[in-house]
């Protein structure tokens, strides 16, 4: 058991010292999601400091998020977004107060049931007298639409990926979105109104995630760290195993010590009542032998036993003749 414990804390030591070893190591510059040969996306223009800046020299980040209500400055409507009926509806004051001045359905779910393809709003916009609307599907399908004051689609670009996120500055709108090995930024020129949307060219960067082997196979080319880390994770896993086993063994066999004396003390209680009780009974046994002895002694009376035996000759008759009793194959023989 000491050089189980022995070999047990040595093999620990090395899986420590082989696992620190094998971490990919820490890089000074680009991050190591990069992966050589992959284009970076491209970075958000640096602006002066607005007054009202915090600190000097501090540029607010431009966060892309999903904006699911927004309200039109110029008209005072609000335009949100129902992702349960795939509907953009534009919301404004009238008589009775608020109500919905226009709808825009972004696909049909009517008796649909491949709810991956369906194309939900995603995220909506305000773009001087136009609405922008930014819808996604699950899988691999979305577009982004440019919207009179009715809702009625006037341009639209239409992606390959699914998108989730879109911000408009500097008179160029940037679409965010996942592809299945990182990201894609899209950016879409606006100068020169829906036409330059709609026909304009869409400048893509796709930026590609390094998946784990890659990583490991950058901070370890040959193999020797894995191998290492392998090896030394069998190698605990199968003295972990024998000692589960021999720790098994050892707590059934004391069981069944447990059990054994368990029965011999019921055991020996067993026989000590039967002999009790088969002591009982061969008294009981004795007596009524005695019973029955005494019973028919009474009944008859002392006779001798003497036997007498008398020879008696009978006289020859045909009745006990041999001759008759043949078979009539003999007699015809003679």
């Amino acid at each position: 058991m000491k050089t189980i414990n022995k070999l047990l804390i040595a093999g620990l030591f090395c899986f420590s010292m082989l696992t620190a070893v094998a971490q990919p190591p820490c890089h000074e510059g680009p991050a190591p999601d990069v992966v050589e040969g992959a284009t970076k996306p491209a970075e958000p223009r640096m602006e002066q400091p607005h007054e009202g800046c915090m600190m000097h020299g501090m540029v607010p980040p431009v966060e892309f998020q999903s904006v699911k209500i927004c309200l039109a400055p110029q008209t005072g409507a609000f335009l949100a977004i129902d992702s349960v009926e795939c509907s953009v509806h534009l919301i404004g004051m009238t008589e009775n107060g608020l109500d919905t001045l226009a709808s825009y359905k972004t696909d049909n779910t009517y008796k649909r049931h491949d709810l991956k393809n369906i194309i939900r709003p995603v995220s909506v916009s305000v773009l001087g007298k136009y609405y922008v609307v930014l819808a996604s599907a699950v899988n691999d399908t979305a577009y982004v639409a440019l919207m009179d004051e009715n809702l009625k689609p006037v341009a639209r670009r239409t992606f390959s990926s699914p998108m989730y996120a879109m911000h408009i500055e500097h008179g160029s709108m940037i679409v965010v979105g996942r592809n299945p090995y990182g990201y894609d930024i899209n950016i879409i020129p606006l100068h020169g109104g829906p036409e330059a949307f709609a026909n304009g060219e869409i400048l893509t960067h796709h930026y590609r995630v390094a998946k784990q082997a890659e990583k490991i196979k950058m901070s370890d080319p040959v193999g020797i760290g894995l191998t290492a880390v392998a090896v030394a994770v069998v190698f605990l896993a199968l003295v972990c195993i024998s000692l589960i086993i021999s720790g098994s063994g050892k707590l059934m066999a004391g069981m069944d010590d447990k059990k054994k004396k368990g029965d011999k003390k019921k055991g020996g209680a067993a026989i000590a009542a039967a002999a009790s009780a088969a002591d009982k009974e061969g008294e009981i046994y004795a007596a009524i032998a005695t019973a029955i002895h005494l019973y028919n002694n009474e009944l008859h009376d002392e006779e001798n036993t003497i036997l007498t035996i008398q020879k008696v000759e009978r006289e020859w008759t045909p009745w006990n003749a041999k001759f008759y009793n043949m078979n009539h194959y003999f007699i015809n023989r003679k």
